[in-house]
């Protein structure tokens, strides 16, 4: 789905080849989605000259090495979100000096969500440094995980917070427009079975950021059978807003509560409610003299529907947060302007958040790859 479906509808790309560590799978997994070519291992992939990008969906504990070894190969690489297993991984691989050379190639952290028209008219509603709180949560049912999947597995990257949190937590730096400070609390869920014990299935994390704002994620692998929408809740704090229609002596100050439903896969169904709570009171001793609240929901499955700087961009209902990302990387691998970007240093502040939860979950940080 992040790779095929999205390259089905851009006239520039081309799924070429496709590799497993078992090639009878990934020959009917060619077979059932028209790939042309099926290699023996990822690095024939690599020796391709006719293979211009990567994708690498690799378990977590892999990104980093393939991620490498792409780019020293010239191969454009579109990586997996999260980008790698921690900080000191997101270092190493966005500060190659590979990537700093003419024409170097281009790397970017899928995080398809953050390229949906959705969410950027979602944060035109957001003033980040007058947040006083954020609410995020997100879910997978436990029926669509098994305690022996890679979810759960810590040699390779496993864990709530990677495996799901990690959206959570980017969407918290985009509402603040910030990196947080500290990671005041994690609770977290583990099996208890002595195989799984560094391995988180569900979390609730609260961060400071820098304007004192409180930022909290909770998530689960372990959701209830029927799916809950991811949701993103923010609390503005009282703002003054100018009115001439007023006499000197009064004020009118509003309270915003901005709320996304379905954050993280808006295309399957999202909704943005704002709720403004206005007063209007005497200046001198902060008496009332009115209050009310004004409601509105809004969508925008198109950047048309999103407007202001992204109206003119291309995009189609029906496309998929992925196809969104897809044009971005396209456009940056043919040197064209991009108009949204995750930055090498928002990869590496991403891995620095998610590794202040866990140092502070007393889990543990997930491992560090030996490939250099």
């Amino acid at each position: 789905m992040a790779i095929i479906t999205a390259a089905l509808s851009h006239p520039e790309v081309i799924v070429q080849a496709v590799s497993a560590r078992d090639r009878t799978r990934a020959e009917e997994f060619a077979k059932k989605h028209g790939i042309p070519d099926v290699k023996d291992t990822y690095q024939d992939i690599l020796d391709d000259p006719n293979i211009d990008a990567i994708f690498i969906p690799l378990p977590n504990s892999l990104h980093y090495e393939w991620a490498v070894r792409s780019i020293r190969a010239g191969k454009h690489v579109l990586l997996e979100k999260p980008s790698v297993n921690n900080q000191t991984e997101a270092e190493l691989l966005f500060k190659l000096p590979e990537l700093s050379e003419p024409n170097a190639p281009v790397i970017l952290e899928a995080f398809h969500s953050r390229f949906h028209p959705a969410m950027h008219k979602f944060l035109s509603f957001i003033d980040g440094p007058n947040v006083v709180h954020v609410h995020t949560d997100s879910m997978v049912a436990s029926w669509l995980t098994a305690k022996d999947n890679i979810e759960f597995n810590y040699k390779l990257g496993g864990g709530s917070m990677m495996m799901l949190g990690t959206y959570n937590f980017a969407f918290l730096r985009m509402i603040f427009g910030a990196e947080p400070e500290e990671c005041l609390d994690v609770d977290t869920s583990i099996f208890g079975d002595g195989i799984h014990d560094q391995c988180d299935y569900d979390f609730k994390a609260k961060f400071r950021f820098p304007n004192g704002g409180i930022g909290e994620a909770t998530s689960t692998l372990r959701g209830p059978y029927l799916w809950k929408p991811s949701e993103a809740r923010v609390t503005h704090r009282e703002v003054i807003v100018p009115d001439k229609t007023l006499p000197s002596t009064q004020e009118k100050a509003r309270t915003r509560v901005a709320t996304m439903h379905g954050m993280m896969h808006a295309i399957v169904w999202h909704r943005i409610d704002i709720k403004d709570s206005y007063v209007i009171r005497n200046k001198a001793d902060g008496h009332p003299i009115k209050k009310w609240t004004e409601s509105a929901s809004h969508k925008a499955y198109t950047f048309k529907e999103a407007g202001d700087e992204f109206a003119g961009l291309p995009g189609e209902p029906w496309w998929m947060s992925y196809r969104f990302q897809l044009e971005q990387f396209v456009n940056r691998v043919k040197g064209r302007k991009t108009q949204y970007w995750v930055t090498a240093q928002d990869s590496i502040d991403q891995m620095k958040m998610v590794d202040m939860a866990y140092a502070k979950s007393e889990l543990g940080l997930r491992p560090t790859s030996d490939f250099r």
